[in-house]
């Protein structure tokens, strides 16, 4: 028997997850009554025809959400199993989807909605602390979140808190507004000025040879290499569940591309994390010389 108490912050995607666990198999009730939660667990048992039971709980409980913790230890203690899955998301990506959405924030009143989910993010965190996955939909497609879901709950993967994303980009289109940390690859001599390379991008071997003949590529990689080692399990410490690493370069299509791949190669086969990588501005001159 399954029992998921589905919860998060407004906004981040509570309903659209909630969707996603029906769809793969998982009897769901959104906003029951935080009353009813220890009667609605005991239904779910070995017996039941509930085998796998997925409830949604969030600041819409109000003052009974108080009540939660309480309900929690209560299961705990009498043997009854579940797990908390909580959706966050940036203070930003929240304000931004409440204005698109043109919706009152629960908390906010006659306030501004950032201040709605300041208060909300206090009310939430006892939450957040028991949560057995966090999952930050911040800069998710709903297909992503779907596979997120589907390697928690199908699967039975083991579900890595802190996302990493590796992204490439060039600064003459801009700095990626998400990015935690940014390093600029421009010191390392341009592919663009040598012949036959400059149609080429950082995923063709004859860039990558050339970028990475200099010492100086070699040498910045394992200093960043080190560092980020470093720093990740400081990261997933604090609770910090995704970390953007913008390289940087002046088009985004060479050299910040190479630099981008490589480290997520040395990274890519750490288990404590999930990693993906994204070259944000690799096609763009072509598209601007078209």
């Amino acid at each position: 028997m399954k029992f998921v108490i589905l919860t998060g912050m407004s906004g981040a995607g509570k309903s659209t997850a909630l969707k996603m666990m029906e769809d793969i198999g998982y009897f769901c009730v959104d906003n029951l009554p935080i009353a009813l939660i220890e009667k609605f667990a005991e239904m779910a048992d070995p017996s039941s025809e509930l085998q796998k039971v997925a409830v949604g709980v969030d600041i819409r409980s109000g003052q009974a959400l108080d009540e939660l913790q309480g309900v929690l230890n209560h299961l705990s203690s009498s043997g009854r199993a579940f797990e908390i899955l909580y959706l966050d998301s940036t203070d930003e990506v929240l304000v931004k989807r409440y204005k698109e959405t043109r919706r009152i924030h629960p908390l906010a009143g006659g306030e501004r909605v950032d201040k709605g989910i300041q208060k909300e993010r206090l009310r939430m965190e006892f939450l957040r602390k028991r949560a057995n996955y966090i999952v930050d939909t911040s800069n998710m497609l709903t297909r992503e979140l779907k596979a997120e879901l589907e390697k928690i709950f199908v699967q039975n993967q083991d579900y890595k808190n802190l996302f990493v994303t590796i992204v490439s980009f060039g600064f003459k289109y801009g700095v990626p507004n998400d990015s935690d940390l940014v390093f600029d690859v421009r010191f390392l001599p341009n592919p663009y000025y040598v012949e036959g390379l400059r149609a080429k991008t950082g995923n063709d071997k004859e860039v990558q040879e050339y970028v990475m003949q200099y010492k100086e590529a070699g040498q910045f990689l394992d200093k960043l290499e080190d560092m980020v080692k470093f720093l990740i399990p400081n990261y997933i410490t604090e609770g910090k569940t995704q970390l953007v690493i913008s390289v940087g370069c002046t088009g985004g299509k060479h050299r910040s591309v190479t630099l981008a791949n490589a480290l997520y190669h040395r990274l890519c086969h750490e288990k404590a994390y999930g990693i993906k990588i994204e070259h944000r501005d690799i096609q763009k001159d072509a598209l601007r010389n078209k």
